[in-house]
């Protein structure tokens, strides 16, 4: 086996359905909101009701429009929607309309680099990218007798975004896709919530050796975490590569992974292509798109994450390594620019958000503070207000109630001690209560300051800042030698 590894490729391309970021559905005005009650967010035209006539969400267009933008592919003039036919019980309509013959976007390229070999980059060719609805959503009871059906999703807006066999491992699969989120969260397109099905991949694997032909492929369907990828890219190539050490020949089918036990299950066989009977979609008109359209959705994109990541760093002299953090999610992206143009010290906020914000958020969720409310009380710190403690006990009340910072600061009477004679006064009262850690502190222990700077702060109910209140009794100490 060993060997094989060593003499044989992975090659893989993937097939990737990315849900679209709208309020309504492809076709009807249903919404898209994820989590509702099961068969609630229906209608005539998304469960297919004879006599109910789709309608093209303009929206929907836009997104792939946009999506072909970023993913430098070239975008068709004039498409349309074909029906694609086949019976499943979560296809009420018994077809789905998708595209195959003028796929809206084609011939596109994807530029990534591997976070293990940062110098190493390869391009992925984007094949096509088609928009279709999605299908409804089976639930199995667990005993296996029955199955119910949710349609909620039926009607959902689909991008699926087809590339070509460029990939070789694991790793590079999981880099092309946190690009490829990354581009479609930043542009807009979707959410990619891989947890809600929002974004989910199929993996086309084949084996071969190098300079021969492709090997035959086998499908995956429906891996939705990363983890999910690595590990059946991992368990498929050992799978064919043990055929072929036993003699055998890969069949091409679609398998289905097992996260339980760590395989690929067969489903059925793909010797010979699935007849769907395509044909163009007889209810909906052809699709012109004009050079104004596309400039029109051009000057619309907002800027990509390498780019938020080079403005952070060049124009407010952030850390690359927090601005990475920072455009990881698109959301806390767009807070963190709020909160900087609401006023607060960009570096601050970052650096607050980084520490105290993220720790208390869940993923997807809002955040529990305002941008302005934020900003407001990084102000008072930059000020010297208030110190870095108190803004933080600020920031926990601010978690449970919508506090205005600077009016609660001067209720509470949590403004720094500014006078000069009182700070003073404050620090050698603590030289003459605490005699032993002074004496300490001339016998050389330096943590005896430390111990004296907490005792003033404590005397100052925390309205002090540590490191004027340790340069007052350095001073004072000093005198005393």
């Amino acid at each position: 086996m060993t060997e094989l590894r060593e003499t044989y490729e992975t090659v893989i391309g993937l097939e990737v359905h990315a849900e679209l970021r709208t309020e309504t559905k492809i076709f009807c005005g249903c919404s898209t909101r994820f989590g509702a009650a099961p068969n609630t967010l229906c209608c005539p035209v998304c469960t297919g009701q004879p006599g109910s006539l789709p309608r093209l969400n303009r929206r929907v267009v836009e997104h792939a429009i946009a999506a072909g933008l970023v993913l430098d592919c070239r975008i068709r003039r004039e498409t349309r929607m074909d029906r694609k036919n086949y019976f499943y019980p979560d296809l009420p309509k018994s077809y789905q309309i998708s595209q195959l013959y003028a796929p809206i976007c084609y011939d596109g390229a994807v530029r990534v680099r591997t976070p293990q070999e940062a110098a190493e980059k390869f391009t992925v060719r984007i094949h096509e990218l088609h928009m279709e609805e999605d299908a409804g959503k089976l639930i199995h009871s667990e005993d296996g007798k029955h199955s119910l059906v949710d349609y909620n999703r039926c009607g959902v807006p689909l991008l699926e975004i087809v590339t070509e066999p460029d990939l070789r491992s694991a790793e590079q699969v999981v880099a092309f896709l946190k690009e490829l989120r990354d581009r479609l969260l930043y542009a807009g397109i979707s959410d990619c919530r891989m947890q809600e099905g929002s974004m989910r991949v199929d993996v086309n694997l084949s084996v071969h050796k190098p300079g021969t032909p492709l090997g035959t492929r086998t499908e995956m369907k429906n891996l939705s975490s990363f983890r999910s990828v690595r590990q059946a890219i991992a368990a498929e190539t050992k799978r064919q590569l043990a055929v072929l050490a036993a003699g055998g020949a890969v069949r091409q089918e679609t398998r289905r992974f097992d996260e339980a036990t760590g395989e690929s299950v067969g489903m059925r066989s793909k010797e010979n292509a699935e007849d769907y009977r395509y044909f163009p979609e007889p209810d909906l008109p052809l699709i012109r798109i004009s050079p104004e359209w596309i400039a029109q959705v051009k000057a619309s994109l907002p800027k990509s994450r390498r780019e938020r990541q080079a403005y952070y760093a060049s124009a407010w002299g952030l850390p690359a390594y927090d601005a990475e953090l920072l455009t990881e999610d698109a959301d806390v992206a767009d807070f963190f620019e709020r909160t900087a143009a609401a006023g607060a010290p960009p570096k601050e906020a970052g650096k607050f958000i980084l520490t105290e914000l993220l720790r208390v958020r869940k993923e997807g969720e809002p955040f529990p503070v305002t941008p302005e409310a934020l900003a407001e009380l990084l102000r008072l710190l930059a000020d010297g207000r208030i110190n870095r403690t108190t803004a933080k006990e600020i920031f926990t009340r601010m978690l449970s109630e919508p506090i205005a910072p600077a009016e609660y600061v001067k209720a509470q009477g949590l403004s720094l001690v500014s006078d000069e004679t009182a700070l003073r006064e404050t620090a050698e009262r603590i030289l003459r209560e605490n005699p032993e850690a002074v004496q300490d502190y001339r016998n050389g222990k330096q943590k005896a300051i430390g111990y004296l700077v907490g005792q003033t702060m404590k005397a100052l109910r925390g309205r002090g800042q540590a490191e004027r209140i340790r340069g007052l009794l350095e001073e004072a100490l000093g005198r005393l030698e």
